[in-house]
């Protein structure tokens, strides 16, 4: 097993009982998980790979996977801005698969 696929069972165990599951497409949802871990080398914490992180850990607090918004994607588009993690009813297609606007704030994008 590879430590991708240790990350995602891993993180799999955590976040199920809590009502968010990995996005059914397993290739896409490995691909978000190999960019967290490139991500952790290099700054030290899991930030957001669909976002521009700063390097700053305190700065990126709000984007460290899973991130502060997650929870209000989840619950009104059924997945988050990664579509990394999602509902059940989402992975089922019960739930139309829109895009989900990035609700962090503009002060704290960086480009």
């Amino acid at each position: 097993m590879s430590d991708i696929e240790k990350l995602y069972e891993a993180l799999r165990k955590l976040q199920e009982p809590k009502g968010y599951y990995f996005n059914k497409d397993k290739t896409k949802a490995s691909e978000v998980i190999e960019a967290l871990v490139a991500n952790k080398e290099r700054y030290g914490y899991m930030s957001c790979p669909c976002r521009l992180a700063s390097g700053d850990r305190e700065s990126d607090r709000d984007i460290i996977c899973p991130c502060a918004y997650r929870e209000a994607d989840v619950k009104e588009y059924g997945t988050c801005f990664c579509n990394l993690y999602s509902s059940e009813e989402w992975n089922e297609g019960k739930v139309p698969h829109v895009y989900v606007p990035d609700r962090r704030p503009p002060e704290k994008v960086r480009f």
